[in-house]
């Protein structure tokens, strides 16, 4: 196996610089031993792959297409030892991290965790809705949910989320709760509207077409969801919330689940990151991490009965 290498090394910069001795410079060792590592890499394949004369070489149809491959194998060689290089670092360093507004809800339980565990990563937070360039802008780590639009990102499922309804104890007692996707027509309903797009979000409530004809009275609209969650709970209507978000008011009584089981909007963050040859320590970590504790909590529950 180490032959093979010698000569597969050798043939690459034999191909590269077009002569023995240029590849020897490269390689450190004379030109001879060049030549004759070649000599058995071609006698193990049974294949000619260079074309040899008086004052150059020149690679054959054979040879350039095995170049090709082994360019490619040494490259990933290369990669591998620089990964495990960075892999035996210690994470440090400044770690630029962009996630949406609410996203401290599911960070900041966790944060002291990773800064006990990796106390030379200064983590820098940036909180907001719109869609940043995580290249131009400068970012390490962008945390995000829905599709992925861009292909040049890496990327990494961290975890799924889902939306739930709910309203307050002091509403439900005053309006009753609803029974069915239909009593939300006699319901003030609490409506999002994208601070990107300018769009009502919709409420993905039932794979039962009738749904799509209901018309939702709107009470409040807002374009930031700690309102909307503040709204619920103060009693102006029925809203509509990722579940992580709503989690503490719903363990504290101040908010209740309505029509738990119908709400079908799946949500799904993702950690994306710029492509690079070398993955830094300070990014694998903090990824991994997410990746293991930011939504690992279990679905919210069912509401509690009727007072």
């Amino acid at each position: 196996m180490t032959d093979n290498l010698s000569g597969v090394i050798a043939f690459v910069k034999t191909a590269e610089a077009l002569s023995f001795t240029g590849a020897a410079r490269a390689m450190g060792i004379s030109a001879s031993a060049v030549g004759k590592n070649v000599a058995k890499l071609e006698a193990s394949l049974n294949v000619r792959l260079l074309h040899r004369s008086t004052r150059k070489v020149s690679l054959t149809a054979e040879g350039l297409l095995f170049y090709e491959r082994c360019r490619k194998i040494l490259d990933d060689l290369q990669d591998a030892r620089a990964m495990l290089s960075h892999a035996m670092q210690a994470p440090r360093g400044k770690l630029r991290v962009s996630l949406p507004t609410i996203g401290y809800r599911f960070l900041f339980p966790h944060m002291m965790a990773f800064r006990k565990a990796y106390p030379e990563i200064e983590l820098e937070l940036d909180f907001n809705d719109h869609l940043v360039d995580v290249i131009e802008e400068g970012f390490d780590v962008v945390i995000r949910s829905g599709g992925l639009a861009d292909s040049t990102l890496m990327a990494r499922k961290l975890g799924p989320f889902r939306f739930v309804l709910c309203a307050s104890p002091d509403y439900l007692r005053a309006n009753g709760r609803p029974e069915s996707l239909s009593d939300l027509e006699h319901h003030p309903c609490l409506r999002y509207r994208f601070a990107t797009t300018g769009k009502i979000m919709d409420w993905t409530l039932s794979a039962n077409p009738a749904i799509t004809q209901l018309r939702l009275p709107t009470a409040l609209t807002l374009n930031n969801m700690e309102a909307m969650l503040r709204a619920a709970m103060d009693g102006h209507g029925i809203a509509y919330v990722p579940d992580f978000l709503a989690r503490e008011a719903l363990a504290q009584g101040q908010l209740e689940i309505v029509l738990d089981g119908d709400s079908d909007d799946q949500g799904q963050f993702w950690a994306l990151w710029p492509s690079s040859r070398h993955l830094s320590p300070k990014i694998r970590v903090f990824v991994d991490f997410a990746a293991a504790h930011l939504f690992t909590s279990p679905p919210v529950g069912s509401p509690p009965a009727t007072r």
